[in-house]
């Protein structure tokens, strides 16, 4: 069974910086899309950073969102069936809950599109908080 674990949320000032981490428990499939999603109530669920792996090394490929170009970045350990999300210069607007997601079954073209984690892995999320 594929569980999904985020964790390294919290609470900071603008600014700052958090380190998102997303076990992956029971992932054992060598290529796969893995990324980053976040949402906050009342607002459209945003794609943030994806990243495409295949046989234990990434394509080289990742994207990001405009809103965090250049302030995250988005690497994995294949090591540890871990993904993570480094996220400098926070700002308020970078409030929401954010959720880790995984598909094996799209493709590294695929990857980057809006819909690729449909029919994916989910993780129950984890807050960020930045204040001004």
């Amino acid at each position: 069974q594929v569980q999904l674990v985020e964790s390294g949320g919290g609470s900071v000032q603008a600014g700052g910086s958090l380190r998102l981490s997303c076990a992956a428990f029971g992932y054992t499939y060598a290529y796969s899309c893995m990324g980053w999603f976040r949402q906050d109530p009342g607002k459209e669920r945003e794609g943030v950073a994806s990243i495409y792996s295949s046989g234990g090394s990434t394509y080289g490929r990742t994207y990001y969102a405009d809103s965090v170009k250049g302030r995250f970045t988005i690497s994995q350990d294949n090591a540890k069936n871990t993904l993570y999300l480094q996220m400098n210069s926070l700002k308020p607007e970078d409030t929401a809950m954010y959720y880790c997601a995984a598909n094996p079954w799209v493709n590294a073209n695929s990857c980057y599109s809006a819909s690729w984690s449909n029919g994916g892995y989910w993780g129950q999320g984890t807050q960020v908080t930045v204040s001004s």
